[in-house]
């Protein structure tokens, strides 16, 4: 088979040839591309010579190029174009994949030559580079099984291929019950309080599905959030609600509860064949935080902060209910509709006032020129590079002074074959290797409002900052300066990663910034001092709401993962064990039938297990280095060099508490956190 996957791509900076990618090209070149990188693994392990960082550990690490090269595009399109094809070849895949690995972490030839040159690692003279690699790799070998004994090894081995296959058919769940539920509305009194923006957009996505002269809304965000805030029918608001939340528990084929139950058993069994209690404690293990205990502490101190605060926000809410007369009992799909209505009332502001001055472009364009002020890298479109959908635009980023640093994929609309949320992810991370200097190829997927025949996009200001956050980690991606891949850019431990994502949403907030791209679409008048005001005052509206429902998941996360050996296998009933774990973060009373466990990919089909509380970890990061910007500058060139040679450019490449440090000149405070968020 001509495979463009195995060539040498062809094409602008090395990219993806995704225009001549066809679905049957994937497992051929797996196939091959394994028993390469097991051939490079055998050349290493085969040598007469003395086993040294460079034979070994650098060899190591270039090994398998052309498997990462084939799996990113695979699985990234498995995420952001995926179709029935892709789905069954990634289910093929994972579990070979899984395979492999494992066979290269318990290979013991390859492990006594790392353990040889890890045991001389005081009298290598290595930079701190190199000695993060070799800890790292070492680390990895017996975190991976390396040393069980051979029965172990074995069941190490089939836990391994099996968490990948369930992972995998726990997030096609989740997508194949978002894309497949539909709210019809067919009555025009029905679309009462809702934008003209909503229903234009529900009046587009009608007619898509061959439902002209009728209005369907969904349950991706840019249909779901607006109609949940504004539709002035309860019933409807509880019925799209009720969808939402039980997404994968319907005790049908998609189902997941018993995926959670087997994903949870089999993580336990695992790390207790390495000899930990928990998995908490395998993974924190690699974290800022490092125990389950810090992590326990932390979350109690913020939900301490937040919710005598939250309680507050749900008994005014209540009042403000009374207030309006209307005779209800509230509840879950009642709080964003009243909280919204509150909002305007407050602030004189919400999502329609602000909507014409955030056009997409404008905004893309607003984060561009906030990279080039900070960090000296322009973005240029360019139209010669493969994508893998038309809804895709590339840019070369380059430095001022024209050197060449990424290629940035830019993909903002939903549609069926993308899962819901935003991410940043790589196709190429940043490396050097025999001189030459390989930059990164970087994509950033979102879920925006999309245009319309009458509109372009306008986004609201909660997807003006998504587009800051996840391009904050494409910066991270962009900028990594490493001789390794596995330590350059956002290849960072995991409750670090989320700063330099965090940290940017703090520009939106700023009229300086947004005075670069906040323009009226029609008019071209900048967006007003008085709405600048409105946004700022607003900022912390419903803060302590948001922060216990984000404590509630990391409880949920933490109370899972934190399990024993014993304790895992007897999870007799997710629901009742989900109730459990965010009892301590209750504000309202439970909806039977819908359950958070069953759709939460970020801990069962993503990274995030024992790791969900990073994003409240991060924000401590984020708030307290944004306060240097603050106070300098938020366009300071000397603070941004600092940002950027301290966090962005490092990557991995040393301890990130260390890194901070240096940046910040002193370890991170939560108070200012505490004052941003208005707890304080």
């Amino acid at each position: 088979m001509d495979n463009p996957l195995l060539k040498n791509f062809d094409t602008p900076f090395q990219t993806p040839p995704f225009d001549k990618i066809e679905s049957e090209h994937f497992m051929p070149a797996i196939e091959e591309a394994i028993k390469e990188a097991k051939q490079e693994i055998e050349d290493i392990t085969s040598q007469s010579t003395v086993p040294t960082f460079e034979n070994t550990l650098e060899a190591m690490e270039f090994a398998g190029e052309k498997l990462s090269s084939v799996t990113s595009i695979l699985f990234n399109l498995n995420s952001a174009e995926t179709n029935k094809n892709i789905q069954e070849i990634a289910r093929e895949a994972s579990p070979i994949l899984s395979e492999f690995g494992n066979d290269i972490w318990q290979n013991a030839d390859l492990f006594e030559r790392v353990k040889t040159v890890y045991n001389q690692k005081d009298q290598l003279e290595l930079d701190k580079e190199q000695e993060m690699l070799l800890t790292k790799t070492y680390k990895a070998f017996i975190r991976n099984g390396a040393d069980l004994n051979e029965k172990d090894k074995a069941r190490f081995k089939e836990i391994t291929k099996k968490l990948s296959q369930l992972s995998l058919t726990f997030g096609e769940n989740v997508l194949a019950e978002t894309n497949d539920y539909e709210l019809v509305i067919s009555d025009e009194k029905d679309l009462s309080g809702l934008p003209d923006s909503a229903i234009r957009q529900a009046a587009n996505t009608a007619k898509a599905k061959g439902k002209e002269g009728k209005w369907v809304f969904t349950l991706q965000a840019p249909s779901f959030v607006p109609f949940m805030e504004n539709a002035d029918n309860r019933e409807l608001r509880e019925k799209l609600y009720r969808a939402y939340m039980s997404k994968a528990n319907k005790n049908d084929e998609r189902d997941n509860k018993a995926i959670i139950q087997e994903i949870v058993n089999l993580r336990s069994e695992k790390v207790s064949l390495l000899g930990y209690n928990s998995y908490a404690d395998y993974v924190l293990e690699e974290r800022m935080a490092e125990s389950k205990d810090k992590v326990q502490a932390f979350l109690d101190d913020l939900l301490q902060q937040a919710l005598p605060k939250a309680k507050e926000e749900v008994a005014e809410i209540k009042a403000f209910v009374k207030e309006l007369g209307d005779d209800i009992d509230l509840q879950r799909w009642d709080w964003a509709y009243y909280s919204e209505k509150l909002k305007k009332k407050k602030y004189a502001i919400d999502d329609e006032l602000l909507r014409p001055y955030f056009k997409l472009e404008n905004v893309l364009d607003g984060v561009f020129q906030s990279a080039e002020k900070l960090y000296d890298i322009r973005f240029k479109e360019v139209k010669n590079i493969p994508v893998y959908h038309e809804d895709v635009t590339t840019y070369e980023v380059s430095t001022t002074s024209g050197e060449h640093v990424a290629i940035f994929y830019a993909d903002f609309h939903p549609r069926e074959g993308k899962r819901g949320g935003a991410w940043m992810t790589t196709y190429r991370d940043q490396y050097r290797k025999n001189g030459n200097e390989f930059r990164p190829l970087v994509s950033n997927v979102c879920n925006f409002t999309p245009s319309t025949p009458d509109n372009p996009s306008l986004l609201t200001f909660n997807e003006v900052t998504s587009l800051f956050h996840e391009f904050g980690h494409a910066l991270h991606a962009m900028l990594g300066y490493s001789r390794y891949g596995s330590l350059s850019g956002a290849n960072v431990y995991w409750d670090f990663v989320e700063l330099p994502s965090q940290i940017f949403e703090n520009w939106c907030y700023e009229k300086e910034c947004l005075d670069l791209f906040a323009k009226h679409y029609e008019t071209g008048e900048k967006i007003p001092q008085e709405y600048v005001e409105k946004i700022k005052a607003s900022s912390t509206y419903h803060e302590a709401y948001a922060t216990v429902r984000q404590v509630s998941l990391a409880l949920l996360d933490m109370g899972y993962f934190s399990l024993d050996r014993n304790e895992a296998q007897n999870i007799k009933d997710v629901a009742e064990f989900e109730e459990k774990a965010m009892a301590p973060t209750k504000l309202f009373p439970k909806v039977e039938g819908t359950l958070m466990s069953t759709q939460f990919g970020h801990i069962f089909s993503g990274g995030y297990a024992s790791g969900y509380y990073s994003y409240k970890w991060a924000e401590v990061l984020d708030a307290d280095a944004f306060s240097l910007f603050k106070e300098k500058g938020i366009f300071n060139k000397e603070v941004a060099q600092s940002f950027k040679d301290n966090i962005l450019s490092k990557g991995g490449s040393e301890h990130p508490m260390e890194l901070y440090k240096r940046f910040r000149r002193r370890e991170p405070k939560i108070e200012a956190l505490l004052e941003r968020a208005g707890l304080k």
